[in-house]
């Protein structure tokens, strides 16, 4: 290859780019980035930087000198529009064009919104740095602050914002936030803290819209009811940022559809970190992991099989994940479902402090813990030993 063009410029095509040097790739290194921002750790935006104890700089993903290192030429601040696979060109925004022999697909997720929510100032979406600057000037004790949406990014939001003293409702659209991704046994746990910490809870009935004059002014429930807001952050979800990629060939289900090894069914281009939805080793479904940790860990694995031309390594990590919450650290691993069998084996929920398993026909498939690091790394370990390990398929439930 004389070309690759990494799309996407964020820590999954950070680590990319490293990647391709590091693994002997010496020729024309293109990385398109939608942000006019150099690679930045997002994790924190929500975290500390919101808080103010970070200063942007101190997000950067690489030195001065690394990204000398990598002799790449920036294409920041305008977007990818299209993939012409048969050309093997990839087109701008700006309507520029980059020829390349192999391209990684490292392009994220797309942040879901509300009606209302970008007509006027106090709107916001956590998803950038520039986002995280605006929401981070409009906080401050006493402000009404609505956080729509009770995942991780959401209470991590609220957190914070509860922190440096503002007044904050916490909305969403489930009765138990959080129950998808941990189960109703432990969910609760998380829940509770919110209220621990004087957030208000409204939850069970979905936002409707954001209610706007010459800024926000609060947020219309689908049963009508208005809470009153100076600001309002939108964290309903995303999406894999895909829609550029129509008509170019790729298979696209939730993520851009790669095998074991990240490849996709062109075999010079390849796809990591949230855009992917790949097939782990000894799995029988396609899964979408949209965590930072996937995000750096796939990258070598999908480097290698670009440059080789074909599927010469798979994947085989597994997915975890962090937050931090109300002082709180909560801790994940492994591919959980509703119906698994969870076993609290170190600590206990009372306290907040445990390490719990998800059990699906007699075998640990994930871990849970909430303020116990090191206990959560030793079961993490077995946890990869066994699930890395050839097995009986375990069926996928929905």
């Amino acid at each position: 290859m004389n070309t690759v063009a990494v799309v996407g410029s964020s820590v999954a095509g950070w680590r990319a780019a490293q990647e391709l040097r590091e693994q002997g790739f010496d020729g024309r290194l293109v990385i398109v980035g939608a942000e006019s921002h150099r690679p930045y750790d997002r994790p924190p935006l929500s975290k500390e930087f919101l808080a103010g104890t970070l200063q942007p700089e101190e997000l950067a993903l690489g030195s001065e000198q690394e990204e000398a290192d990598l002799a790449a030429e920036w294409r920041l601040g305008s977007p990818a529009a299209r993939l012409d696979a048969k050309r093997g060109v990839v087109v701008l925004a700006d309507g520029s064009e980059i020829r390349a022999d192999g391209v990684v697909l490292a392009t994220g997720s797309t942040r879901l919104s509300l009606p209302g929510i970008a007509d006027a100032p106090g709107g916001h979406r956590l998803r950038t740095l520039d986002d995280a600057l605006a929401l981070r000037a409009e906080i401050r004790a006493g402000a009404r602050v609505v956080v729509v949406g009770g995942g991780l990014i959401g209470a991590e939001i609220a957190s914070t914002c509860r922190s440096l003293g503002a007044e904050v409702t916490l909305v969403d659209a489930q009765h138990l936030p959080l129950a998808r991704t941990l189960g109703i046994e432990l969910a609760p746990l998380c829940f509770a803290q919110h209220e621990d910490y004087g957030v208000r809870v409204r939850c069970g009935t979905p936002a409707a819209r954001v209610l706007t004059d010459d800024r926000v002014t609060g947020v219309e429930l689908a049963d009508g009811r208005v809470i009153p807001a100076d600001s309002v952050v939108v964290e309903v979800g995303a999406v894999p940022a895909t829609q550029w990629l129509r008509g170019s060939g790729l298979k696209i289900r939730d993520g851009v559809v790669t095998d074991s090894g990240c490849v996709t069914s062109l075999p010079n281009v390849v796809a990591v970190g949230d855009i992917a939805r790949y097939q782990p080793a000894h799995r029988s479904h396609t899964v979408r992991s949209d965590h930072w940790s996937t995000a750096m860990n796939q990258p070598p694995v999908a480097v290698r099989n670009l440059l080789a031309g074909r599927t010469v390594a798979s994947y085989t990590g597994v997915p975890h994940f962090w937050s931090q919450q109300y002082g709180s650290t909560l801790q994940f691993a492994g591919y959980a479902g509703p119906k698994d069998k969870i076993t609290v084996v170190d600590g206990s929920l009372k306290a907040r402090r445990f390490v719990a398993t998800y059990q699906r026909a007699g075998r640990t498939i994930a871990l849970c813990a909430m303020n116990s690091p090191k206990q959560f790394a030793v079961h993490r370990r077995r946890l990869i030993t066994s699930l890395s390990a050839p097995a009986p398929t375990i069926p996928h439930r929905r």
